[in-house]
């Protein structure tokens, strides 16, 4: 399957990672405003905490986490594609508010359609198993009850 940017070229691994690396950046609120044309007007959108679907609710969603967001960054570690999926891991450092900065280790996968445009994607991460491990006590805590009743 073709994977081709909006400039009619292939998307390449270092392309994807160049773009969502300069969504995020240490100094303010990440935009994601240039890697909007590269997703489908019917996207679908599926995290640990919501499913979206449309482009519209999709960069409303990304808006809401910039305004919340004190300061977000984002290291990428490793990127595969095979055909047209992308698998990438990532560490997000983010700080809301009063709150300091917390780092949250997640992995996306990004489905493309024959015309290179962004179909699905899916974020996977631990949220607050990543927060709570920075908590004394309740990290202890929180790692039992896992493993208790999750395996």
């Amino acid at each position: 399957m073709s994977k081709k940017n909006l400039k009619g070229k292939l998307l390449t691994v270092e392309e994807i990672e160049a773009l969502w690396s300069k969504t995020y950046s240490e100094l303010g609120k990440p935009d994601w405003s240039h890697i909007f044309p590269y997703y489908h007007e019917d996207i679908r959108f599926h995290d640990s905490i919501q499913r979206i679907e449309g482009k519209e609710e999709f960069i409303e969603m990304c808006n809401r986490l910039a305004k919340r967001c004190k300061s977000l960054k984002m290291d990428i570690y490793n990127i595969i594609m095979t055909d047209n999926i992308v698998m990438m891991d990532w560490k997000m450092t983010m700080s809301f508010r009063i709150f300091p900065e917390k780092p949250i280790f997640g992995a996306t996968r990004l489905t493309f359609n024959e015309d290179g445009l962004i179909t699905d994607q899916r974020d996977y991460y631990d949220l607050w198993g990543d927060i709570y491990n920075e908590i004394p006590g309740i990290r202890r805590i929180y790692r039992w009850f896992m493993k208790v009743f999750f395996g």
